[in-house]
């Protein structure tokens, strides 16, 4: 089962690099590190293919992990990303960059709650598949949605006065 499983992750990774690395990047808010951050993921997910219970599961798994280590490089700042004007994007990053008082915004959420926004809208994910990956009952999940909406709605509000 093990190699049936490491197979699944390695087509699952193959199909979706593009969808992974702009999880990170939303993150990281910078290329190179994003693209360390997934392949620490990846590297995690084969030394622990083992732990996936059921293939069905392989986003959701690898989405917990791609999170986590999204999140530990953050707290750990490994690197410093700073916006200026004289930054140059790839048309990737431009796309992201033009949506930057969303995303400001949404990076004034605490954690928890961004993870919930940016998995629900960016990732089209439901409810029930977001409660797996942060390992929290639905309620609360959805409970950190509105918040996360409400707060967003706010501050961008607060931003056109």
């Amino acid at each position: 089962m093990r190699q049936k499983s490491k197979e699944v992750l390695i087509e699952y990774i193959k199909e979706n690099q593009d969808k992974l690395y702009k999880i990170a990047y939303v993150y990281t808010k910078n290329q190179e590190m994003a693209l360390d951050v997934v392949q620490e993921a990846i590297t995690k997910a084969l030394e622990n293919i083992g732990k996936l219970r059921n293939e069905e599961f392989v986003k959701t798994w690898f989405y917990r992990i791609l999170i986590n280590e999204s999140l530990k490089a953050i707290k750990n700042k490994v690197y410093e990303c700073e916006l200026s004007e004289n930054t140059k994007y790839s048309s990737h990053e431009e796309k992201l960059v033009q949506n930057l008082d969303i995303y400001s915004s949404i990076e004034k959420l605490n954690e928890k709650i961004k993870t919930v926004i940016f998995l629900r809208y960016f990732e089209n994910l439901k409810l029930e598949e977001i409660a797996r990956i942060t390992n929290t009952n639905i309620s609360t999940v959805k409970s950190r949605l509105y918040k996360g909406i409400k707060e967003i709605r706010k501050e961008i509000e607060r931003s056109r006065l």
